[in-house]
Formats: structure tokens, sequence, C-alpha cells
């Protein structure tokens, strides 16, 4: 599916709940008492009509799709309520790939990001707000992101993986994936103010 077409589609969501569209769809949202915290994803693309999977390529061929979360402060203003997970860290593949051909720059390069409210724990309802197409195509932003991906990969290449800090990186950082502390997997997450941006608020 084109990138301008899965826009149109999504944008008729916009201002729905999306909880009754992942019932519709049949997407997991609880196991147990446990949220699947990528449900909303999965709901977007079933409603586009892709199969569910995580691989490292974007997931629609040319383009990406990414659900953010939004909380909502006390003067009403909406908010990125946590990172953005866009990518896991394959160290092996890091080290010897630079910012050009890694999977950070394909998954940022062409993307469609849907920004839904997050209302509570159990989750009953969420919202469309927002559907935007981003490109990294802004040349300062483009830089940082680019700086902050040789970062983690010199510390990979003199130090080790396990040296990677999530106190490192401007607009993208490297932190740790996974249930629980001591999780080992790492991915590059969007700083709060870096969604913000891709976001276009």
């Amino acid at each position: 599916m084109e990138r301008s077409q899965a826009i149109e589609l999504l944008r008729l969501l916009e201002k729905k709940d999306l909880v009754p569209l992942a019932i519709e769809h049949q997407v997991t949202m609880w196991k147990g008492e446990k949220i699947n915290k990528g449900w909303a994803g999965h709901t977007l693309e079933r409603y586009l009509g892709l199969p569910i999977n995580s691989a490292q390529s974007p997931n629609f061929g040319s383009w990406e799709l990414k659900v953010v979360p939004l909380k909502r402060l006390k003067n009403g203003n909406l908010v990125p309520k946590e990172t953005m997970a866009i990518t896991m860290i394959d160290p092996v593949n890091v080290a010897k790939t630079p910012f050009a051909g890694s999977h950070l720059l394909a998954k940022l390069r062409k993307a469609v990001v849907c920004a839904r409210v997050f209302e509570s724990k159990q989750e009953r309802s969420s919202f469309l707000v927002k559907v935007n197409a981003f490109d990294l195509d802004n040349p300062t932003i483009f830089s940082q992101v680019e700086n902050d991906y040789e970062a983690v990969r010199k510390i990979i290449q003199m130090d080790g993986f396990a040296h990677l800090s999530g106190s490192m990186g401007v607009l993208v950082q490297p932190r740790t994936k996974g249930p629980g502390h001591g999780s080992t997997s790492r991915a590059f997450y969007a700083r709060p103010t870096f969604v913000k941006y891709i976001l276009g608020l």
C-alpha cells in the first residue's frame, strides 16, 4: 500500500475510538491481566490489511507505521506520554553499519506516525487524534540523529554493547527493551521532544 493511500484511510479514523476497532479486528488487547502494549499499532496494521510483524525493515516496505500515546495535561494540552521505540539494536549489525545503511534511518526516512490519547491503564477507550507523515528531511534533525546513532556505534565498537546508556543521545537514545529491569536487549528510542517534533505538535 502506498503511504498517501494509508494516510487517507487512517485520517478517516481521526477522532474515533480505537478500542471497538481492535475488537472488530480481533486484536489481543489483554494477555491475562497484562496489556498488550502494541495493541493500537496492531489494530491499525489490521485495518490497513497488513499482517502483524516485528521485522526490522519498514513494515509497509518503503514506509513505517508508528503509533504513540499522548497524555492530557491539567491545562488540556496533549503531550507525548513516553519515548517512542524505533527499532531494536543488533550490536553486530550496528557496529559494522554506518548511519546511511542503518535500520534506524530506514525506519525514520519515511514514516506515518499516529497519535492516540491514553486515558487510563484500563484502556477502555483511546481516541486517535493525529495522523502525521514524517520524513527525516530537515538537515539539522538528520545530522543530530546521525550523531546520536554514530555515538552508539562507537561505544559498541570500543567498549561493547553492555556500555550503552539511556543517558546517551540528544534526540535518539539507546535503552533497554523488554520485560522488567535486568533486560539485556536494547532499542533506539525517540525522546519525547523528538516525538513532539515528529508529530508536528
